[in-house]
């Protein structure tokens, strides 16, 4: 039954940095799409990286405080370690999961689902038209918009 404690407390953890992490892509894409130079080749899913190289330290020194202030509770043996060991011990391991889930899977997940929205909202604003021109115009919009992603 303590493992659950150790369980609800890693979920807390995961989730809010989990959401951080996704707003600091938000703000990368943002940036990205205000400050572009149109004259320079833009530089192929590069906020992304940008947005998760400015998530990095704050992720790393929160796995860092977690995992060297349980790592003595996973040591013990003494009075009261029993009922101690069961709520660090997924509490450590889940927070060296979800540091690789919010620094690799949800950058390339907010990408890939970004380059999503933006195909459907080309797909789905021609789509009551049917000539040759305005597919054209939807392509080369969307090539456009998708070297800024």
């Amino acid at each position: 039954m303590a493992v659950w404690g150790g369980y609800i407390a890693l979920f807390g953890i995961a989730v809010e940095t989990g959401v951080v992490m996704v707003v600091y892509l938000h703000e990368a894409l943002q940036h990205r799409l205000l400050t572009r130079n149109r004259s320079a080749r833009p530089i192929l899913n590069k906020w992304p990286i940008d947005g998760a190289v400015q998530r990095l330290r704050p992720k790393l020194m929160t796995v860092t405080a977690v995992i060297l202030s349980l790592a003595p509770i996973l040591w013990e043996s003494g009075i009261g370690s029993d009922v101690m060991k069961p709520i660090a011990a997924p509490i450590v391991g889940g927070v060296i999961t979800s540091t690789i889930h919010v620094l690799i899977l949800v950058p390339v997940s907010f990408l890939l689902l970004k380059r999503r929205a933006l195909q459907r909202k080309c797909s789905g604003s021609e789509a009551s038209v049917s000539d040759e021109a305005s597919e054209w115009r939807c392509q080369r919009e969307y090539r456009a918009r998708a070297q800024l992603l």
